[in-house]
């Protein structure tokens, strides 16, 4: 799923938080029923020159949060942003400790490469560099593989916290949760 955010905010240059609320309200509005399964949602800012730091914390970092939050089956990335857009996402992103997809995609809306922009803390980063390599697993598998003193419980908590930062899908089968990545095609994606 693609949202061209260029049309919903209704031009190239994004600023300021109260535009930021306005795409944010269009995005929930514009938000698809619920896939049965994890699916990619990119907010594609083709034909964005620039958005503000304060535009994208109203917009795009309050519409992941929004998703993610409600454990959709939706995982947003960013796509297509030029270099003024991204830099303006690291302003906002890093000093939350805050982690975001960015994606390159094609004309035929196929993901070209994947990159995270902000910093996973150590732990964060083994397992998310573990989900993969394994391409899907579940914590049980994770504790089973590393061979370390790490209970179940933790590696639970870690995958949890990477899927509701909507880097790797999460989906229930019975009482076991499993992880895959979502994002394929790059460095530090999958």
């Amino acid at each position: 799923m693609i949202l061209d955010i260029a049309k919903l905010a209704g031009g190239d240059i994004l600023s300021g938080a109260p535009s930021g609320r306005q795409l944010y309200a269009k995005l929930v509005e514009t938000l698809p029923e619920e896939p049965a399964k994890p699916e990619a949602l990119f907010l594609d800012f083709s034909g964005v020159q620039i958005a503000t730091a304060s535009f994208l914390r109203e917009s795009v970092i309050a519409f992941r949060t929004f998703v993610r939050s409600r454990k959709s089956n939706y995982y947003p990335a960013i796509a297509n942003a030029v270099t003024d857009v991204i830099d303006d996402l690291v302003e906002v992103v890093q000093p939350r400790g805050d982690v975001l997809m960015l994606c390159t995609l094609g004309l035929d809306g196929g993901v070209i490469s994947c990159r995270r922009i902000g910093t996973l803390d150590p732990m964060q980063q083994l397992t998310f560099d573990l989900v993969n390599r394994h391409g899907e697993t579940t914590a049980t598998r994770l504790m089973e593989t590393e061979k370390s003193d790490v209970k179940v419980t933790a590696w639970n908590n870690r995958l949890s916290s990477l899927s509701s930062l909507g880097l790797i899908s999460e989906q229930a089968q019975g009482r076991t949760k499993t992880y895959k990545p979502i994002f394929a095609g790059g460095e530090n994606g999958s």
